[in-house]
C-alpha cells in the first residue's frame, strides 16, 4: 500500500466504485493500481528504481486518476526512494600504468571512475588508496558525472631502486555499512621523457546546435611539448574518465586534435557536455595532460506537439447544457523555451470549445452552445496543437475526434392535413378508405414512432396506422355500415 489517495483528496469513498475510480495509464503493465472500494493506491509489481529512472537524481512517477459522473481528474506524484542495492564496480579490475622516473612530485594521473547504479548518498562517495610512500589520491567532483579519482605522485620515483609499485584503489558508497569495489594498479617506472604536453588555453568553451550534421568539426585543440623526437610528438585522445554516452556522440582525430560529431546530438537528452581531452607524447613512458572542453547545446524546434485524448465520450445527448465536458486533452512538446510553448485550437463553426485547465498544457473539450440532432447528428472535430518556435517555422499536430449527437424526444408529431371532407356511398363496407393522412416526427428511433387514433365520439370511423420508411400514413376507414 502506497497511501489512501481518496482520503487525502477528500473524496467520498462510498461513491468511488459507482464513479469508476481508476488510474489512466498508457503503459500496458502499470506500476500502480487504485482500489475503487476504498481509494487506496497499491504497487502492482516490483519497482526497480534504476530501471524506471536510471541515474536521475529524483525519481518521481506521475499517476493520473479519473472519476466519472461528474468527470474529475486528480494527479498523484509518487517518489521512488533509492536503497543501497548496488556496489561500486571498476571498468578494469587490473590497471597498468607506465610512469617515467623523471616525473616530478605533483604529477597527476587521472583514473577511470567506478560505477554505481545507485544515486545520491548510495553512489560512490569516496576513494581510498592503499598505503605507500610514492603516491597519494585526490578526488575531482564533476557533479552529475560523479567523482573522479586522480593518482598524484608525491615522491620522486627511482627505477633503479624500485621498478614497479603495486597499489589498491578502493571505491566506497555512502551506505551504512558502505559497499565497496577494488581496482589493482600496477605502476611500472620507466626512464627519461621529462616534459609533458601543454595546452595554450586555460579553458575551452563552445556552443553547438542539436541535430548538427555528422562529421561537423566542433573544435580543434592544440598542445605543445618541449621535448625532441618521439618524446615531443603528441597524440590526442579522450580521457579515461569519459562517459560512454559522450564517446558515442563525439570523436577526436588523434593526430590533429579535431573533435567532430559522430552521432545525432539531442538537446532534449542533455544540454551540456564536458569533454576531457588528453594530450600524450610518444615517449617510452608517455606523459599526458588533460584539458576540459565545455560544449553547450542549443535547442532547435525538432519535436512536434503530442496530443493525448483521455476519458473521451464519443456520443452526447442533444439536450446537454453548454459547458458539458466531452473529453480531456493533454498536450506535450519535448522542446524547451518558446519551442515547447504550445497553442491548442479547434476547428471553427462547431458548438464545442477547448477550456484551459489549471494543469499546464491540459484542456477540457466542452460544449459551448445548444445541440440539435435534427440539424446535425454528428461532428468531426479537429484538434490542432502548434508550438511557438521562437517566431520561425512552428510544428503542428492534428488529431480528429468524431462526436455523435444522441436524440432526445424534443419534436411533436406533425399532421399535414388538419381537416378534410369526403363523400362515400352509404352502402360502403367496413374497411373502406375515406382519406389518407400524412404524419411526420423529426425525432429518431422510438422518439419518432407515431401512434394515430380517431375521435372517441365517432362510432362509425376509426384510424388505421401503417408505417412507411419516411412518414407515418394514417388511413380513415368505415367500421359500421351506416352513420348514427
Amino acid at each position: 500500500m502506497v497511501g489512501n489517495i481518496a482520503r487525502d483528496l477528500g473524496l467520498d469513498k462510498n461513491t468511488l466504485k459507482d464513479r469508476k475510480y481508476r488510474i489512466v495509464s498508457s503503459n500496458a503493465d502499470p506500476l500502480f493500481y487504485v482500489n475503487p472500494n476504498d481509494g487506496v493506491l497499491y504497487v502492482s509489481r516490483k519497482i526497480d528504481r534504476e530501471e524506471v529512472c536510471a541515474q536521475s537524481s529524483a525519481c518521481v512517477i506521475n499517476v493520473k486518476t479519473v472519476l466519472e459522473n461528474p468527470l474529475e481528474v486528480h494527479y498523484v506524484e509518487v517518489e521512488v526512494v533509492d536503497i543501497n542495492d548496488h556496489e561500486p564496480i571498476f571498468h578494469e579490475k587490473d590497471k597498468k600504468l607506465e610512469i617515467s622516473e623523471s616525473v616530478l612530485p605533483g604529477a597527476r594521473i587521472q583514473l577511470k571512475a567506478a560505477l554505481d547504479r545507485d544515486i545520491g548518498q548510495f553512489s560512490v562517495q569516496q576513494y581510498k588508496l592503499s598505503n605507500n610512500d610514492h603516491f597519494r589520491l585526490e578526488v575531482k567532483d564533476k557533479g552529475d558525472d560523479g567523482k573522479i579519482p586522480i593518482l598524484v605522485v608525491q615522491k620522486s620515483l627511482d627505477r633503479e631502486i624500485a621498478g614497479s609499485h603495486s597499489l589498491i584503489l578502493r571505491a566506497l558508497d555512502g551506505g551504512k555499512p558502505p559497499k565497496s569495489g577494488d581496482m589493482n594498479i600496477l605502476v611500472n617506472v620507466l626512464d627519461i621523457n621529462d616534459n609533458a604536453p601543454a595546452f595554450p588555453k586555460h579553458d575551452y568553451s563552445f556552443t553547438l546546435s542539436e541535430n548538427i550534421p555528422l562529421g561537423t568539426i566542433v573544435v580543434q585543440v592544440n598542445a605543445t611539448d618541449l621535448d625532441d623526437g618521439p618524446n615531443g610528438e603528441i597524440v590526442y585522445s579522450f580521457s579515461n574518465s569519459m562517459n560512454q554516452n559522450i564517446l558515442n556522440l563525439f570523436d577526436i582525430n588523434s593526430m590533429t586534435g579535431e573533435i567532430t560529431v559522430k552521432n545525432l546530438i539531442d538537446y532534449e537528452e542533455r544540454d551540456k557536455y564536458e569533454i576531457e581531452i588528453q594530450a600524450s607524447d610518444k615517449g617510452l613512458a608517455p606523459l599526458s595532460t588533460e584539458k576540459s572542453v565545455i560544449i553547450k547545446i542549443v535547442d532547435v524546434n525538432d519535436n512536434a506537439p503530442e496530443i493525448e485524448v483521455t476519458s473521451f465520450s464519443n456520443s452526447i445527448p442533444e439536450d446537454s447544457r453548454p459547458g458539458t465536458t466531452v473529453a480531456l486533452i493533454s498536450i506535450n512538446d519535448l522542446d524547451s523555451g518558446l519551442n515547447g510553448k504550445v497553442i491548442c485550437s479547434l476547428n471553427k463553426n462547431v458548438p464545442f470549445s477547448l477550456s484551459p485547465s489549471l494543469q499546464d498544457k491540459m484542456f477540457s473539450l466542452v460544449t459551448k452552445s445548444p445541440l440539435d440532432r435534427e440539424k446535425q447528428s454528428q461532428y468531426e472535430l479537429t484538434i490542432t496543437a502548434k508550438d511557438a518556435d521562437r517566431g520561425l517555422a512552428p510544428l503542428t499536430t492534428e488529431k480528429s475526434v468524431n462526436i455523435k449527437i444522441i436524440d432526445v424526444n424534443d419534436n411533436a408529431p406533425e399532421i399535414e392535413v388538419t381537416s378534410f371532407s369526403s363523400s362515400i356511398p352509404e352502402d360502403s363496407r367496413p374497411g373502406t378508405t375515406v382519406a389518407l393522412i400524412s404524419v411526420n416526427d423529426l425525432d429518431s428511433g422510438l422518439n419518432g414512432k407515431v401512434i394515430c387514433s380517431g375521435p372517441e365520439q365517432s362510432k362509425s370511423l376509426s384510424i388505421c396506422r401503417a408505417a412507411l420508411e419516411c412518414t407515418s400514413l394514417a388511413v380513415l376507414y368505415w367500421t359500421r355500415l351506416s352513420f348514427y
